[in-house]
Formats: C-alpha cells, sequence, structure tokens
C-alpha cells in the first residue's frame, strides 16, 4: 500500500517534460538566462565572501559576462566576415580547381562521369547575394524590413535573456533553499547526495566542457591561421564548437581543412600540415584540457551524447539541443542511483532454488 503512494511521485517528471513541449516556443530566453545564472552563481558566491552584498555582487558578475560577450562579438564578427568574403572572393579559382584537377581524377578512379560544374552561374549567384546583404548586420537589418515581426520577437527573446539572468542569478541560492525546504524530510539525505553529485556533473560539463570547446577553437583557429588557410578562423571556431559531440569536431575540422588546403595551396604538404595541427589539438585535448577542465565526473557515452542530441532537437527543437547534455548528465547521476539501489536489492541477491 505504501509503494502505491509512490506512484503520483512519478507521474512529476512526465508532467514537466509535457509541460516543456507545450511551452517549448518561450522557454528558451528563460533557459539560457538559467544556464548564464548557474554559470555565475560560484562567482558571485565567492564574491558575497568578500563582504559585498548579494546584488552588488550580482551586478559585477553580470558586467562581466556582458563585456566579455561584447568583446567576443567585436573581435569574432568582423574577423568571420572577412574570411567569408575572401573566401567568396577566391571561389572562381577553388572550383575551377575542382573542375579541372578534383572531378577529373575521381573520374578516373571512380569509372564515372560527373559532368561540368556551372562555376559562374554558382559563383554570380553567392556574390550577388552577399552584396545584396552588404555583410551580415545589412542582412540583419534586411531580415528586420522583410520580416518585422519575426525579428521583433527574436529581439524581444535576446532582450529577455539578460533580464532574466540578473534576477535569477541574484536570487539563486534563496531559490535553492526553497526547493530544498518543500522536499521529504526523510528523503533530504538521498536528494542532498543526488543534488551534489548532479552539480558536479553539471558543473564540469557546463563550465569545463565550454571552456574546452573556445580553448579548441582556439588552438584549431591559431594552429590552421600559421599553416595559412585563409579560413583558419572560421574552421577551426566551427571544429572547436562542435567538440562537445566526442571526435564530431575532428572529423568536421579535418575534412573542412583538408578541402581548404587542396584547394588554395593544391599540394599535399600543406594537408599534412593541417592534419599534424588537429592531431596536437587532438592530444591536447586528451591529455591536457579534458582532465584539467573537465574530469572524469561526466562519464557520457559518445553514443549518449550523439543520441541526446538528436533527441532533444526532435522533441523540443532548439531549446532540446540546449538542454540535451546538461539533461542527459543529470540522468546518468540518477541511473547510477538506481543501478546501485538494484544491485543492493533483494530481486538482484535472490538466487534460484
Amino acid at each position: 500500500m505504501n509503494e502505491c503512494r509512490h506512484w503520483p511521485w512519478l507521474l512529476i517528471p512526465l508532467a514537466l517534460g509535457g509541460l516543456i513541449y507545450l511551452l517549448a516556443p518561450i522557454l528558451t530566453p528563460f533557459v539560457i538566462g538559467a544556464l548564464l545564472a548557474y554559470l555565475g552563481d560560484p562567482l558571485a558566491d565567492r564574491l558575497e565572501k568578500l563582504k559585498l552584498s548579494r546584488t552588488m555582487a550580482v551586478v559585477i558578475v553580470f558586467l562581466i559576462m556582458l563585456l566579455t560577450f561584447i568583446v567576443v562579438l567585436l573581435i569574432l564578427i568582423p574577423a568571420l566576415e572577412a574570411q567569408i568574403s575572401r573566401f567568396i572572393g577566391d571561389l572562381p579559382r577553388y572550383l575551377e580547381w575542382i573542375r579541372s584537377t578534383a572531378v577529373p581524377w575521381l573520374e578516373r578512379r571512380l569509372d564515372l562521369e560527373i559532368g561540368t560544374i556551372d562555376a559562374d552561374r554558382f559563383i554570380d549567384l553567392i556574390k550577388q547575394d552577399w552584396q545584396k546583404a552588404g555583410g551580415i548586420a545589412a542582412a540583419l537589418a534586411g531580415s528586420i524590413t522583410r520580416s518585422g515581426a519575426a525579428i521583433l520577437a527574436w529581439l524581444m527573446n535576446f532582450l529577455l535573456i539578460p533580464v532574466v539572468a540578473f534576477y535569477l542569478l541574484r536570487d539563486w541560492d534563496e531559490m535553492v533553499a526553497r526547493i530544498a525546504d518543500l522536499l521529504p524530510r526523510r528523503w533530504m539525505p538521498v536528494a542532498a547526495r543526488l543534488a551534489k553529485e548532479s552539480d558536479e556533473v553539471l558543473s564540469a560539463f557546463m563550465r569545463g566542457q565550454l571552456t574546452v570547446m573556445l580553448a579548441l577553437g582556439g588552438i584549431y583557429s591559431l594552429g590552421l591561421w600559421i599553416v595559412g588557410l585563409n579560413t583558419a578562423l572560421v574552421i577551426g571556431m566551427i571544429a572547436g564548437l562542435i567538440s562537445f559531440v566526442p571526435y564530431l569536431g575532428t572529423f568536421v575540422g579535418v575534412v573542412l581543412g583538408v578541402l581548404a588546403a587542396l584547394v588554395q595551396f593544391h599540394d599535399l604538404i600543406h594537408v599534412g600540415w593541417v592534419l599534424v595541427v588537429f592531431v596536437v589539438g587532438q592530444m591536447l585535448e586528451g591529455m591536457v584540457l579534458t582532465p584539467l577542465l573537465v574530469g572524469d565526473k561526466i562519464g557520457l557515452h559518445p553514443v549518449t551524447v550523439i543520441f541526446s542530441v538528436m533527441a532533444g532537437g526532435q522533441l523540443f527543437g532548439f531549446l532540446g539541443i540546449l538542454l540535451a547534455l546538461p539533461v542527459a548528465s543529470v540522468v546518468m547521476v540518477l541511473l547510477r542511483h538506481v543501478h546501485d539501489l538494484y544491485k543492493e536489492s533483494e530481486l538482484y541477491a535472490s538466487q534460484s532454488d
């Protein structure tokens, strides 16, 4: 009879999942704000220990985040736009190499008739679109005039993120204490242990893995720049930012880097140097960055990571992708707890007669 009373508690996660599914279109700024508040809470707690008020500590943390975001945008966006513009300017040379070298080689090797590539029309279409946009800022302005309501909604959501982050960060400790106060007292020891383990896993992922991704993006970009690739920053940052999926960042970076080296330099020497860059990046990630910044607390299998991201995107769109790995990390903590309970249960220990 006591077991039946526990079943309503199992409905809470199902109800919460259904609510998230229904509210997914409007939840994204709130989730991003909550993630930023979670990231900033340890620094705010340290500032409080220096005799600052919680509000003042939150203001300082908030300003640090805002300034970091602005500096990254001011540095990264112009550099990315310049490299994309250079890539478009070099398209005729790239496509000519593909048409005169790559296609004949593939036809000979595979005994196929690939045909000719209408390079001129392809180049003209890209140049027209890029010139019409006039860069990233002009493209954004043009989108506003063509779809004012959608862009206004996007802008409101974007402006909502810092507001949500500020208030959640200010009240973070109080909210955690209130949630803990609502839990049944007999559950507190287990709940406290699971909460601590979940926080360690989330901290390792949110803070450690994010730092690893940015560091890898910088390492790849710097290495490819030394090699001489015109699109070093674009390829390096793409490879670094998707490296949260094991080996995906390296695979995508190697493919894009090798293709860029072939069409830019037409030799295998630079291809070899590109491979060296990604080998060195992988060694630094495996032996230095991940052990130092992440550790072994996450414990997610690569297949689990890929499935989590795909399932999250399928169920909840961009919001699901955003929450996939944090939720999967917490679920793994809960599953380890269930595993321990099962190993200690009579069902596992019982022997057949």
